[in-house]
């Protein structure tokens, strides 16, 4: 089987892509706008495989859709490719409106009249895989989980504009019959994550000595999916998921963002004590709150682990872990970020230096 991800050199995309040449053994063609937050060097060893096919095209352009989708024949497409940052949507939504919405339409476009012309046989297997977030369904109290029947009521620009996608993605499934599954997921974390994301942030931060910034009161709660398991998940929701369902993928490790903040800290001194610093919690800083911020986001997965069998395999603990030790083994990668000029600003909200978006 040949599939086609886009976004696939994003911090989900490459993990997605990894597993899929490691695992399996489909053909994978990307397709990236490499953007800032793409790394083609998150790929690894995927990208040198033969079975790995790279297109520079941004879902914006709906002939260069047309043509990729002509010229590599792929048995599916499992679609990643978002502007994601929460902070940049409200200071910028555009960029959101003309990727996440119009991109997406694009994409369904040049999908279906692909779709449209393959014989019988072949469009038994395809499908279509939307991949979004659990921020279309807005902000939850002290209680209760997000299930697939919690109706939508995005918050920001960013969740919006993802609400918009799935919306189209169920229109093109049910008007056109174009088969498509979609997919929620929690926050993601792990390797290769674009440093304006708060795990990543707070690591490299406190591994230099600077101020660990955290939004208003530190209580905003989100469930923390460890990126690896979350490209497991995708692939078999693309494979086994019934077509026209939607699925949640939670990691069902929920946490406050001061409490994962110190336990980023503990984490720290255990694997790279510095002397000289001392505590790294003592680097925590309180800084003004993201307007619009939602309080809490939980995820029910019990429809992935009944139907799909799939269940994550970190915690929250082991899987910090893991992404800790990866940012202590790759320090280069970090200082290339900063080369590019990216130093642990916050983007998005001029003004506000220094603070970090929680999702």
């Amino acid at each position: 089987m040949k599939i086609l991800v886009t976004g696939g050199a994003g911090f989900i995309g490459s993990a997605l892509i990894r597993h899929l040449i490691r695992e399996t053994e489909h053909e994978v063609v990307n397709i990236d706008a490499l953007t800032y937050a793409a790394n083609p060097d998150a790929l690894e060893k995927a990208a040198d495989d033969h079975r790995y096919a790279f297109e520079h095209v941004n879902i914006r352009n709906g002939e260069a859709l047309r043509r990729v989708l002509v010229k590599h024949q792929p048995d599916g497409i499992i679609h990643l490719a978002a502007e994601s940052h929460v902070d940049r949507s409200i200071d910028g939504p555009d960029d959101f409106i003309q990727t996440n919405i119009v991109g997406t339409f694009n994409l369904l476009d040049a999908a279906r009249a692909y779709y449209e012309s393959l014989d019988s046989a072949r469009r038994a297997r395809f499908r279509f895989h939307h991949v979004s977030t659990d921020e279309v369904y807005g902000s939850l109290g002290d209680e209760g989980l997000f299930t697939e029947e919690t109706p939508y009521a995005p918050n920001s620009p960013y969740s919006a504009s993802k609400a918009s996608s799935d919306h189209l993605v169920r229109a093109w499934q049910h008007t056109y019959n174009l088969p498509t599954v979609l997919s929620n997921c929690s926050n993601n974390y792990g390797p290769w994550q674009f440093p304006e994301k708060l795990i990543p942030l707070m690591i490299l931060n406190a591994l230099r000595g600077r101020p660990l910034p955290v939004y208003g009161d530190g209580q905003n709660v989100r469930d923390w999916l460890y990126v690896e398991d979350h490209a497991r998940a995708l692939h078999q929701v693309f494979e086994q998921g019934r077509i026209g369902e939607r699925y949640n993928i939670g990691g069902r490790n929920e946490a406050t963002n001061l409490d994962l903040v110190h336990t980023l800290c503990a984490t720290l001194d255990e694997l790279a004590p510095n002397p000289d610093l001392g505590a790294r919690e003592q680097l925590i800083t309180f800084v003004e709150d993201r307007k619009g911020h939602d309080r809490r986001y939980a995820i029910d997965a019990t429809k992935m682990a009944d139907e799909l069998g799939w269940q994550p395999r970190e915690t929250l603990e082991t899987g910090l872990q893991r992404t800790v030790q990866w940012y202590l083994d790759n320090p280069g990668w970090a200082e290339s970020i900063r080369d590019a000029g990216y130093d642990g600003q916050r983007l998005g909200l001029a003004g506000n230096a220094h603070a970090a978006n929680t999702r």
